[in-house]
């Protein structure tokens, strides 16, 4: 759905290049194509009729402000009632209460509860500073009980043992009862889900609910349902007060009228997205911010917290004080910052969250190689030896085929390594000399700009 309204705005703007005014003509033009593009990402019909009004209603005869154009000023209106269809900014848990706070995750099966509620435990406990414990009342699904154990682990929460035998009422309530006398903070109960929506599901989760009377009732839903993902909202608000909604696949939604559709159907807030499989692949969801990212905007916020996530302080310290000494760059700081990059999620995670022109410029075909090459980059210097990795002027002709052998690779291959490895340690050099201004006015990157010395 990005490309698709993105596209379709971006050629609007240059049609209503230099017109003054935005009037009914332009924006009935505009509403088409957005109409069009809401449409072909399944977002509900309900949905795109009510959305549409409300950008027609704003922006009927308003004036272009300073130097906006009218297809400016629409992409603007568009963006403010995107958000506000998804929920305005962001809707936090509500943990104000006795513990501990019972948090009840419904959904279908294969929407992803359980990876869900280990991830939830983990975003608890790391930025709440929450003591979590998670139970699992799904006594259908082989083996749900033991996943949800392993992803519990994962995430550093207590898990609560049950058994298939056992009925989800008991099971819930032995848990509550585990976690008071235990003084947790926040109770999970992950429950039993169903391939279709049917009486026997509702009836056991409003059972839950009422026995359990949690004060959070979070709906999982797959971003990729389309049009499913409507009715299941719709019959979870039938059957239970929902107050929250968990987007799960988010990151493999190209049409992602879910996003859209669910809010308004469910009458509940998007609380959280599942952005990546990994136990910390949930982000507080910001409306906001996937407006921006709908229309092509990006996300750069995203992007400054993934690098932040991702950077080793304590390393990054470390090489600065060891290039200040005098020491050289070797292979093992060229891997170690190579691994900093995977653990920001690799090139692909942070292209994504990029404005759409400049991910289009990157190409996915060109994240991929560079992807590959990064980790064929890897291999090989861990098929060196340790002095090899402090010392790599000792690498000559048999110690490369030695090398390439050990990492399946072309001698070839490990020239190129070596080659790219020598241009960043000149670069580093470069720095360590007096600083990167230093270093850029040596590579005359100062010249022509204003302010800068010549």
């Amino acid at each position: 759905m990005a490309s698709a309204l993105s596209d379709r705005l971006s050629r609007l703007v240059k049609t209503m290049r230099g017109q003054a005014r935005i009037t009914e003509t332009n924006v009935q033009e505009m509403l088409r194509e957005v109409r069009m593009a809401l449409l072909e990402a399944d977002v509900a019909l309900p949905v795109v009729r009510d959305f549409i009004a409300r950008v027609k209603e704003r922006a009927l005869g308003q004036e272009v402000v300073g130097s906006l154009s009218p297809g400016q000023a629409l992409v603007g209106i568009v963006h403010k009632e995107l958000a506000a269809t998804m929920g305005d900014g962001v809707a936090d848990l509500d943990l104000a209460t006795q513990p501990p706070a019972i948090i009840l995750m419904a959904g279908l099966q294969g929407a992803g509860k359980t990876t869900t509620t280990a991830k939830l435990a983990k975003h608890l406990i790391e930025k709440r500073k929450k003591k979590v414990l998670t139970v699992s009342a799904d006594v259908y699904r082989p083996a749900a009980i033991e996943q949800l154990k392993t992803v519990t682990r994962q995430a550093g929460a207590e898990w609560f043992a049950s058994d298939a035998t056992q009925k989800p009422r008991d099971i819930a309530l032995a848990a509550l009862d585990h976690a008071r006398r235990h003084f947790f903070d926040v109770l999970l109960v992950d429950t039993a889900g169903r391939l279709a929506i049917d009486e026997a599901l509702m009836a056991e989760i409003r059972d839950l609910h009422t026995a359990l009377n949690p004060i959070e009732t979070l709906f999982v839903v797959d971003a990729m349902q389309g049009q499913d993902a409507v009715n299941t909202a719709r019959a979870f608000k039938e059957a239970l007060p929902l107050t929250g909604i968990v987007l799960t696949k988010l990151d493999g939604d190209s049409r992602g009228g879910a996003a859209l559709s669910v809010r308004q159907i469910a009458g509940a807030p998007i609380k959280f997205a599942g952005v990546s499989e990994k136990i910390d692949g949930l982000e507080v969801f910001d409306a906001d911010r996937h407006a921006g990212r709908v229309l092509g905007m990006g996300d750069i916020l995203a992007l400054v917290e993934e690098v932040q996530k991702g950077v080793d302080i304590d390393a990054a310290h470390k090489l600065a004080e060891k290039m200040k000494s005098g020491d050289s760059f070797d292979l093992n700081d060229f891997v170690a910052q190579l691994g900093q990059m995977k653990k920001m999620g690799g090139l692909s995670s942070l292209v994504d969250k990029l404005p759409s022109q400049l991910a289009a410029k990157a190409g996915q075909a060109d994240m991929d190689r560079a992807e590959r090459d990064m980790r064929r980059m890897e291999g090989i210097v861990h098929a060196m030896t340790p002095l090899e990795r402090r010392k790599p002027d000792l690498i000559k002709a048999s110690r490369k085929r030695r090398i390439a052998a050990g990492a399946g690779v072309q001698v070839q291959d490990v020239n190129r390594m070596l080659n790219q490895f020598e241009q960043m340690q000149t670069m580093m050099k470069k720095m360590r000399g007096g600083g990167l201004m230093k270093m850029m006015k040596r590579m005359g990157g100062m010249k022509g700009l204003p302010g800068m010395g010549r």
